[in-house]
């Protein structure tokens, strides 16, 4: 496969040459008139393909405003209406992949009702679709871990069936132990050689006091660029200086930050983070599930909201957001071989723009959607139908 007159990330004009799934020339383009932009394939760093209702009809939700209303509603929900992990994760990742996403990192629940129904079905749909998009599992303890009998048993078996990191959840506010929560989760890292991601929610100094706890483990385990911390609205509550000595830490234990730039939350500082070394990548969290109707599988629509979030307005700054969910979400989440470089796995992406700013603010439908070397997408809809 060839593609003529492409700008990768809006550089100079080439012909990006690909064999046996890889990119394996780039070549000066002779041809003249404007080329088409061409960007890696997005990644969507954190996302609940367990959750989702995406393909199914309406759902009217009426969740109560608490964490808990929202872990409980999910729990009658799904019992409710028969939801399926395989059946519509699969929906939602086809529809990522037609939006350009081919890497993906999805939080899978392991709690008392699931136990390991969902992490079996994910692992399965992960293997089916293989050769279309790179799925990441994280075994999930939704419900905690301490409150609730039999999930470490459960999370050691979601990572020996083949879950790719482990997961945890507000070892302060949910568990009441933060010490033994996050001794659990990392002694199963360890255990298993397995990276962490940890949904963070706490609020102010106490979410501050589980970072500093979670990049403490990070650093005396020597897991620099393998931990990330999901959310982290902390960063977002402290001031500026208390956010400075946080992020420091955070840089000096190689602790990655997910946002998915909610509009009612403080968030981590973006720029802040950039400067001091910390890297800070995007997700969409919830998609249209229980716990929220909003979002969608489309990482240029997310790569805008984190523009609007941090209110970049400058085209230089507004491609920052899109480093959120394509280069920074790889490098956050371990995806191998990513990029537009000879040798890389064909991920590619062209869409109707002349800059990198202009592909985040007008998220057009992909032109084409290339995914390990397979055309897999042409202008929004999927190959085959």
């Amino acid at each position: 496969m060839i593609l003529e007159h492409v700008s990768p990330l809006g550089g100079a004009a080439v012909d990006v040459h690909v064999a046996e799934g890889r990119i394996a020339a780039l070549t000066p383009s002779t041809r003249e008139g404007t080329p088409r932009l061409l960007l890696p394939g997005l990644v969507e760093g954190h996302c609940h393909l367990d959750k989702t209702l995406w393909g199914r009809p309406w759902w009217r939700n009426e969740v109560g405003p608490s964490l808990m209303d929202r872990i409980n509603n999910e729990k009658a929900t799904r019992r409710a209406i028969g939801m399926d992990a395989a059946r519509e994760g699969r929906a939602l990742c086809e529809a990522h992949l037609a939006a350009g996403t081919t890497r993906l990192r999805s939080h899978v629940d392991v709690d008392e009702e699931s136990r390991l129904t969902h992490v079996e079905k994910l692992l399965a749909l992960r293997e089916e679709m293989a050769s279309r998009i790179e799925i990441q599992l994280v075994a999930f303890p939704q419900s905690g871990i301490l409150r609730t009998p039999g999930v470490e048993e459960w999370l050691d078996a979601a990572l020996r069936l083949g879950c790719d990191a482990v997961g945890g959840l507000d070892p302060s506010l949910i568990d009441r132990d933060p010490v033994r929560h996050l001794d659990i989760v990392f002694k199963l890292a360890e255990r298993h050689g397995k990276p962490v991601d940890i949904h963070l929610h706490e609020a102010g100094e106490l979410g501050a006091f589980s970072m500093e706890l979670i990049a403490e483990r990070a650093r005396a385990l020597g897991m620099q660029g393998r931990v990330v911390i999901s959310h982290g609205f902390a960063l977002g509550d402290v001031t500026g200086a208390r956010a400075d000595a946080l992020l420091a830490q955070l840089a000096e234990a190689g602790v990655a930050l997910c946002t998915s730039v909610p509009p009612s939350r403080a968030v981590p500082p973006l720029k802040r983070a950039r400067e001091l070394g910390v890297t800070l990548f995007a997700g969409n969290d919830n998609i249209r599930d229980t716990w929220s109707p909003h979002n969608a599988p489309d990482m240029l629509a997310r790569a805008a909201m984190v523009a609007l979030k941090y209110e970049l307005r400058r085209d230089e700054d507004v491609a920052l957001a899109l480093d959120a969910v394509t280069v920074l979400g790889a490098q956050a989440c371990g995806f191998a071989d990513y990029g537009l470089a000879v040798g890389a796995r064909a991920d590619l992406v062209m869409v109707e723009a002349e800059s990198l700013a202009e592909a985040v603010v007008m998220r057009r439908a992909p032109k084409l959607v290339v995914s390990a070397g397979r055309v897999v997408a042409r202008d929004g809809i999927l190959a085959g139908g």
